[in-house]
């Protein structure tokens, strides 16, 4: 689920290579159960091995209600998947960066096979900010080296090691233009390329996010499915530029 190590951060425009951001699924995870059957949210900020190979983790739970908070927090302590939870505080939203209008510091230990980290790592993925989980989904700022043709094999191989599922919702270069070059552009459709280029102007691929896919789609004139399925072709297209 989080990073096994602290977070690592290359210096934009120093390095050729992709800025992504990934959704990613996986099984056995605590945090993707928790926040799939519980109305709030995650920041996972670091990770480290114990001498007994277990990962504690450093995570900011949110939620709207303090309720919610509550709910969320119970979940994590009682999963099978967690050996203890380690609450340090509460705050409101006033008083912190987070999303959500109450947060609540925690320590979770987990055995680091429940964690898509290590796999990501070794596959050449470099975790370069707090990854957030909502809604049963894990998002991934990451940097890779390879250019946009060589992602593909290297998440492909990532989702069969792993049985995870794995899509693309932000795609940049190392200087932070989301939407790739004019050449990919030209590769896609002109509907996808009406999603992708309204997407980034309305700051969907933004965190937190500006528009919601509903409003997108009512701004299209289509429907919600509809425009997820443009959207998903487009990142598609502009990560694998040699694909048809």
């Amino acid at each position: 689920m989080s990073s096994t190590s602290s977070t690592t951060t290359t210096e934009t425009g120093t390095t050729d290579g992709t800025r992504l951001t990934l959704e990613i699924w996986h099984p056995n995870c605590w945090g993707l159960q928790g926040t799939e059957t519980v109305d709030a949210g995650l920041l996972i900020h670091t990770a480290h091995r114990t001498v007994e190979g277990t990962v504690k983790g450093h995570f900011t739970a949110y939620a709207k209600t303090a309720g919610q908070l509550d709910e969320f927090v119970a979940f994590a302590d009682e999963s099978p998947l967690t050996h203890s939870t380690v609450e340090l505080g509460q705050a409101s939203a006033g008083s912190t960066p987070d999303p959500g209008n109450v947060t609540r510091e925690l320590f979770v230990e987990y055995e680091p096979e429940h964690s898509i980290s290590d796999t990501l790592a070794s596959h050449g993925f470099i975790h370069e900010a707090s990854v957030r989980v909502e809604g049963g989904l894990e998002h991934w700022p990451v940097f890779i080296a390879d250019d946009r043709a060589e992602v593909r094999d290297r998440i492909e191989a990532i989702r069969a090691e792993t049985d995870a599922t794995i899509s693309i919702s932000k795609i940049s270069s190392p200087a932070g233009d989301p939407s790739g070059t004019p050449d990919r552009l030209d590769r896609l459709t002109p509907r996808q390329r009406e999603a992708f280029e309204l997407a980034c102007e309305r700051d969907y691929y933004a965190w937190p996010r500006e528009v919601s896919t509903r409003e997108l789609a009512d701004e299209l004139g289509v429907s919600k499915t509809t425009l997820l399925e443009h959207l998903r072709k487009a990142e598609t297209k502009l990560l694998n530029p040699d694909d048809s």
